[in-house]
């Protein structure tokens, strides 16, 4: 038995209207981090408001857009540098809060300041990106993605307000589900997972699986929306402590070149990295082939063996993101075939070097990962 770590992440917040929670906050000073969109539909009103009333000095950088590049980190920690804040609200998607820990990082290190109190509030679920050690920074100049990696980068709040969520149209609510399934999944079979971690990624697993459909179909559907936003986290808590896989590292690749949502990548893959992963062409059965079986036998998927329970978990897969309207072929994703074709070995090379491969459960090679490309 190895020693292992789990760390529990943020002081969580939850339900609906938790933002409320705010008015209980210490906070003198508040940098508001997100995007265009938060400012533009007024919801960046509902923290205002509450910061107002308190007398909290604020400032917003809402410069923030999907896969947050260097230039506009730059950008923010010039402006943060000058008001000099002893919190930092992260307010939208995984990028605006992936953007704002890089920018407090940087912020930090480079002006030798006290780290402000980080508090998330995700208006998404899907990335998980509010208790995660984790942060994804992208260079489009070298079409490259960066994912840095430090306990620090953990914020000390997290609020999961589902009131945020109600909003989101269809189609993100099943790229960023397919995302947590996704996160669930490749912990639970991750060379690093724990119980404390198996504990987390099958909660979120039957809060996914129970509930992603009925919030895919309705923006009213509260409780729906509720369940879906606390499987995100779960999933986040997994995730940052046993790792992930080559599904994210395979989808991180085609991200920075092709620039497709990623839980919509994920959601591709994740069927063809089962299959390499539980060893189904091959012979025999492998512990990983079992992990899958347990997963398929929670969801009540069964099968004479372990290799056709997983077969059995690959279909209702399948069967989930057909639901879901969702594509199941590069074309379908919109990427042009002979353009992909032609990334692929560059793709298998960035995939191999990325930071989720280690704990991938089943060891792989450059060929294999492009094998896997050159399957979808």
């Amino acid at each position: 038995m190895k020693i292992q770590e789990f760390n529990v992440g943020p002081k969580f917040i939850f339900g609906h209207g938790a933002t409320a929670k705010l008015s209980e906050l210490s906070i003198k000073k508040a940098y508001i981090i997100c995007d265009p969109f938060i400012v533009k539909s007024q919801m960046i009103k509902t923290v205002l408001d509450i910061l107002e009333k308190k007398d909290v000095e604020t400032a917003i950088f809402s410069h923030i857009v999907p896969d947050p590049t260097i230039e506009i980190i730059s950008e923010s920690v010039v402006e943060i540098k000058q008001f000099c804040p002893d919190v930092v609200i992260a307010f939208g998607g995984g990028s605006a809060i992936d953007a704002a820990k890089a920018v407090v990082k940087v912020y930090t290190e480079s002006a030798k300041v006290e780290k402000p109190t980080v508090i998330a509030i995700p208006t998404t679920s899907g990335t998980g990106s509010e208790n995660t050690a984790f942060s994804v920074v992208s260079d489009p100049t070298r079409n490259e993605k960066y994912a840095l990696v430090d306990k620090a980068l953990v914020p000390e709040i997290a609020i999961l307000d589902s009131v945020y969520t109600m909003s989101v149209p269809a189609q993100v609510t099943a790229d960023t589900g397919m995302d947590v399934l996704t996160h669930c999944l490749e912990a639970y079979v991750s060379s690093n997972a724990s119980d404390f971690s198996d504990a987390c990624a099958e909660k979120g697993i039957n809060l996914t699986w129970k509930y992603l459909i009925d919030s895919y179909k309705s923006t009213t559907n509260e409780f729906a929306r509720e369940k879906m936003h606390n499987a995100s986290s779960l999933a986040g808590l997994a995730f940052n402590n046993a790792g992930l896989g080559i599904c994210h590292s395979l989808s991180h690749a085609i991200g920075a070149f092709f620039h497709v949502p990623h839980g919509r990548i994920n959601a591709l893959l994740l069927p063809h990295v089962i299959v390499f992963n539980a060893s189904l062409t091959e012979e025999g059965e492998t512990v990983t082939t079992r992990r899958y079986a347990q997963i398929a036998n929670m969801l009540q998927l069964y099968g004479t063996s372990s290799k056709q329970c997983v077969r059995a978990l690959n279909y209702a897969i399948r069967s989930l993101t057909n639901r879901l309207n969702m594509p199941a072929t590069i074309e379908e994703l919109g990427i042009d075939c002979e353009e992909f074709n032609r990334r692929i070995p560059e793709m298998a090379q960035r995939a191999i070097a990325d930071a989720c491969t280690p704990t991938n459960p089943r060891p792989v090679t450059v060929k294999q990962l492009e094998d896997i490309y050159r399957g979808l």
